[in-house]
């Protein structure tokens, strides 16, 4: 395992067991570069963990959470089994090893880890173990906590934002993380695109808002869909803006 992947450094950032030496060095290597790297993860988790409440306070009652890192404590299915337990949750990662370890640890009838990327949003959206246990004709919560940092801009992050809200039916919503690094963030990036898995692309609150421009946003981060879906499915089925062949 000679390549260190973002799911894992972030998992082990935060404390997580879900990491492999090549993960550390990098993980020590991004808080030199960037002294407040530990902070930013820590915001995710408790915006992830604050969230994940509000969601369930408000009736949603499925999740799919996108780039999830697994297994970590205190993730989507631990804090809305508290909440709500007939919560359903499938966690979406296209790292191999996260996945064998996600599926591992998540056993049962409520959750489920799916092989995909986030840059395919159409491929998330028709895949079947989705499909068999979250109804996108209810309301459902797409959480995409800190992986617009790692969507280039040639992967469209607007078309992916786009097709998931046109998917997804009224009540529900679209839950992001604002927290970026300030100081370090060139050299966080230009880190992750010379040696991780996938590139990085850390971007300010600012613009990751812009990915969002002319929706509504209720909590930061949080964003409600209120209107029913376009009547083309064909865009998020077959394909559409930012989904790679």
């Amino acid at each position: 395992m000679a390549t260190p992947a973002p799911a894992r450094v972030y998992s082990y950032l935060q404390g997580g067991p879900d990491h492999f030496p090549v993960d550390r060095e990098f993980g020590d290597r991004l808080k030199e570069a960037a002294p407040d790297i530990v902070r930013v993860v820590k915001a995710n988790r408790a915006f992830l963990q604050r969230s994940v409440r509000w969601l369930a306070q408000q009736g949603v009652r499925q999740f799919i959470e996108i780039g999830a890192g697994l297994p970590v404590q205190e993730n989507v299915h631990d804090i809305v089994q508290g909440v709500a337990p007939d919560c359903r949750v499938a966690y979406v990662d296209n790292d191999p090893i996260v996945l064998t370890h996600g599926r591992a640890y998540l056993d049962g009838d409520s959750t489920t880890v799916i092989a995909a990327d986030l840059r395919a949003p159409g491929a998330i959206l028709r895949s079947p173990e989705l499909r068999d246990l979250i109804d996108l004709d209810r309301p459902v919560a797409v959480c995409m906590f800190a992986v617009l940092h790692f969507v280039a801009a040639e992967d469209d992050p607007y078309g992916i934002v786009e097709i998931f809200r046109k998917a997804i039916s009224p009540g529900s919503y679209l839950a992001i993380s604002h927290v970026s690094p300030g100081a370090g963030v060139d050299e966080v990036a230009d880190m992750y695109t010379k040696e991780a898995t996938e590139p990085g692309v850390p971007r300010t609150p600012e613009q990751i808002a812009r990915f969002f421009k002319s929706l509504e946003m209720v909590p930061p981060g949080i964003v409600p869909v209120n209107r029913w879906r376009g009547h083309g499915r064909d865009v998020w089925v077959h394909g559409g803006v930012g989904q790679k062949p």
